[in-house]
């Protein structure tokens, strides 16, 4: 059975995508048949093939099982905003069971499927409910990525806390350095490495944009392949 891992952020913009392709490069290194998945996707552009995001185009990239563009991203839609509102302005609505049928295609491809959400956890889906619906019906693992700014341990907790009061585990946590220059950051990674009660599975350092597969390094996936 391919096994699914769920990537979630504390917000947008905390580095949700470079943590899922450091990660597939990582299962990829341990000789292990990857693909990714991005459900939902707002902010894309018209391309001859239609639309394509960038996020879904880099998983797809960096995976080692080549899967078509409409099974990595099912839901693609061209204004950046909120998913939901941008299948409104569609026309559409986002099916669970559309998602779970192209989830369970590719999950028959690899060994394992990496999946990345879209904002935070308790983004809201069209017509009801949340994306966040999707990890829960398949009882994905969650992995939570913190973008280290000021403000991430509220965000960290609560996002921690909605996760764990429904059936998915959250497995870990991964914290993004996506400031430089951010004021005790040491002592908050310490408060969130007490409070959260889940493993680190690593801290990535602020970086410039380049090459995710060097950000493997930084990465412990032992802790989810034991």
């Amino acid at each position: 059975m391919s096994r699914g891992i769920f990537i979630t952020g504390t917000d947008t913009g905390v580095g949700k995508t470079l943590v899922s392709c450091a990660l597939i490069h990582s299962f990829v290194s341990r000789g292990l048949k990857v693909v990714g998945m991005k459900p939902v996707a707002s902010g894309s552009e018209l391309t001859p093939e239609g639309l394509r995001n960038d996020d879904a185009l880099a998983m797809q990239s960096a995976a080692n099982v080549k899967a078509e563009y409409g099974l990595i991203n099912p839901y693609c839609f061209a204004p950046a905003i909120a998913p939901h509102l941008a299948a409104r302005q569609a026309g559409q609505e986002i099916s669970l069971s559309r998602l779970r049928s192209a989830y369970e295609k590719l999950q028959q491809m690899a060994d394992v499927v990496v999946v990345e959400g879209a904002g935070g956890w308790r983004v809201p889906s069209e017509p009801v409910g949340y994306l966040s619906d999707f990890p829960e019906a398949l009882r994905l693992d969650v992995i939570l990525v913190v973008g280290l700014r000021l403000g991430c341990l509220n965000h960290a907790l609560l996002s921690a806390q909605a996760i764990q009061s429904g059936p998915c585990r959250l497995a870990g946590w991964v914290g993004n350095h996506v400031e430089a220059t951010f004021a005790e950051a040491d002592d908050n990674i310490a408060t969130l490495q007490q409070r959260l009660e889940v493993p680190c599975l690593g801290i990535i350092p602020n970086i410039k944009p380049g090459r995710t597969d060097r950000l493997g390094q930084y990465l412990n996936i032992d802790l989810l392949l034991g």
